[in-house]
């Protein structure tokens, strides 16, 4: 049984709501644990998580969170940058799952969120033990 920690960043309450419940599921159907920590923002989460990873107490992560546009370019910047640091950690062959929605509107972000729709917390979760899996059996 594996360990995961889903690092959330929670802006939106009604929206990360509905990724935790998509991403809790899917660990757990898969029988696994999971503990959640909540950071201030999408730009946190990559940072949580390599803190995390250096404890050696997790196998896998799961990064959530919900970035929508407003009017100025700091859109951009976090979407960038929150992308960026999961990937960095990928490339270290940390198993993370990247479940950060960056959507125009409430109503894209509701649609990626919801378990019945498109599920995005569930997938990201899902990714994370696929990446967990991979790294398990190419460890030497």
């Amino acid at each position: 049984m594996a360990k995961v920690l889903i690092v959330e960043a929670r802006f939106y309450d009604h929206l990360n709501d509905l990724l935790l419940d998509g991403a809790r599921a899917a660990i757990e159907a898969a029988g696994h644990e999971h503990e959640t920590v909540t950071v201030p923002g999408a730009l946190e989460v990559p940072g949580a998580i390599a803190i995390a990873d250096a404890a050696e107490t997790y196998d896998a992560f799961v990064a959530l969170g919900v970035i929508i546009r407003g009017e100025t370019y700091h859109f951009e910047i976090v979407s960038n940058e929150s992308a960026r640091g999961i990937m960095n950690l990928s490339l270290e062959g940390v198993p993370v799952g990247n479940g950060i929605l960056t959507v125009e509107n409430e109503a894209q972000a509701l649609t990626r969120a919801k378990r019945d729709e498109k599920d995005k917390g569930g997938e990201a979760a899902r990714a994370a033990l696929a990446m967990m899996g991979l790294r398990e059996r190419f460890s030497v």
